[in-house]
């Protein structure tokens, strides 16, 4: 440690040397966050000019180089992946989003399609060699500070001390130029609502889906998280955990003993993750026992062709609206940005390649609005300003409380009434006449 005592600097003194005006710089992905680098850039508002932030799924309660500066004066934030607290600062117009799916993240830097600067990575304590693991993000780190001017280690004294398999997780202190520590809160943690009637009613369904040593890739949500209650009361067998983020959905399902990773053509015994959000249970979980788990980044757990080398992989993924033809809107109402779309299209591709394996949709056929009027989720088309986050060709399952319809391999007309037979029977009627007059129904 004698030999990077040199690097260990204040957070104030490491943003007033690395941060220059124009600069880009990466904050990450996810529960794992530059907390004390954040506030002393956040510090220097009228110091700096221009200064351009990317981030995503920030799960924390606050970003404060978006308190600090609301008339944007210094700093302006991006963001790859609108978070609860995201969605409430670009309602002020004081976060822009950017459009992207994850597993093509890493080449736009590698490509040098975007730019980065300056790097803030958190990462664990470092053990007596040096090393660090990246915590519960591992996010494309690598790839990212490979390409950054400047690399700020932030040392988190509460992250999980896990390095990876072959060290995927894992960095060293000599990788970076500065390296800042001090007092963090506590990590931030997610919890899910209790599900509703409906969400139950569509877990039941899909989870008939599910064979013995299915390999899972879970969304975050209510759906999702209930797919996983039923699956650890059930009486399957040895599955598989490979996701973009590992959750308490699949901590569930260890404890219950049906998390076993025994039957995966790859990482046989281990879960794979890029991505860790949930309780302090889960993230202890990960500190106790790191041989379970492989953390890798982006170009390895989102590859749909790695994912497709697996048999029966199963990816559950929640949805905005359907079309007709299959259609996904998985992340805006019209033009405002909900969330992104995240890893959704790689796990729908790696499913839908692998041998048995089943991708599925998952959403309620309906919804209240604020006064009460009953709208249908299922719709004749994707209306203007909203997005198609997932092409008709890629959708294979969709599951509403009415039933499970496979889509794969249907004609367009077949398609409609697949898609009318799980809508709301209020409006099964209305979307019938749409099909007869505009798709040959």
């Amino acid at each position: 440690m004698q030999d990077f005592k040199a690097k260990f600097v204040t957070a104030e003194q490491a943003a007033e040397l690395a941060v220059k005006d124009g600069d880009w710089v990466d904050y990450g992905f996810g529960g794992g966050f530059p907390e004390l680098m954040d506030k002393a850039l956040a510090a220097r508002k009228g110091k700096v000019r221009d200064v351009k932030i990317r981030g995503g799924l920030v799960i924390r309660p606050r970003i404060e180089v978006i308190e600090a500066d609301p008339e944007q004066e210094s700093f302006h934030y991006y963001s790859w992946h609108i978070g609860d607290y995201e969605r409430k600062q670009q309602s002020k117009g004081l976060v822009e989003f950017i459009p992207t799916m994850l597993r093509s993240l890493p080449d736009l830097y590698r490509q040098h399609h975007i730019r980065v600067d300056v790097a803030f990575v958190p990462v664990s304590r470092p053990d007596e060699n040096g090393y660090c693991g990246l915590g519960i993000s591992n996010y494309a780190w690598r790839t990212i500070f490979e390409s950054a001017r400047t690399v700020i280690f932030e040392i988190n004294e509460h992250y999980p001390r896990l390095q990876g398999v072959d060290g995927s997780h894992r960095v060293h202190l000599s990788e970076a130029d500065y390296i800042v520590e001090g007092e963090h809160e506590q990590l931030p943690v997610r919890s899910y609502k209790a599900a509703s009637e409906t969400d139950r009613k569509i877990a039941e369904l899909v989870a008939r889906e599910i064979p013995d040593g299915a390999v899972l890739a879970l969304g975050v949500g209510g759906v999702p998280f209930t797919v996983a209650s039923l699956l650890a009361e059930s009486g399957l067998k040895d599955l598989g955990c490979h996701t973009g983020t590992i959750s308490d959905a699949f901590l569930m399902l260890y404890k219950a003993g049906k998390l076993t990773n025994a039957r995966k053509e790859f990482d046989a015994g281990r879960s794979t993750w890029n991505l860790c959000m949930g309780s302090q249970e889960l993230y202890d979980w990960l500190d106790a026992e790191p041989e379970l788990f492989h953390p890798g980044d982006l170009d390895y757990v989102h590859d749909p062709y790695r994912i497709a080398t697996m048999k029966n992989v199963i990816s559950i993924n929640g949805g905005v609206q359907l079309d007709l033809l299959g259609q996904e809107n998985g992340e805006t109402a019209g033009t405002r940005q909900l969330s992104g779309i995240g890893g959704q299209m790689d796990f729908l591709e790696g499913a839908y390649r692998s041998q048995g394996g089943k991708g599925f949709i998952c959403m309620n056929s309906s919804r209240l609005t604020k006064e009460g009027e009953r709208k249908s989720n299922i719709v004749p088309f994707i209306p203007a300003g909203s997005t198609v986050s997932a092409p008709r060709t890629m959708i294979q399952y969709v599951a509403t409380e009415y039933g499970v319809v496979k889509l794969s391999g249907l004609s367009v007309k077949e398609r409609a009434l697949a898609m009318i037979s799980v809508a709301h029977p209020d409006f099964r009627g209305e979307l019938t006449e749409y099909a007869k007059a505009k798709l040959g129904l």
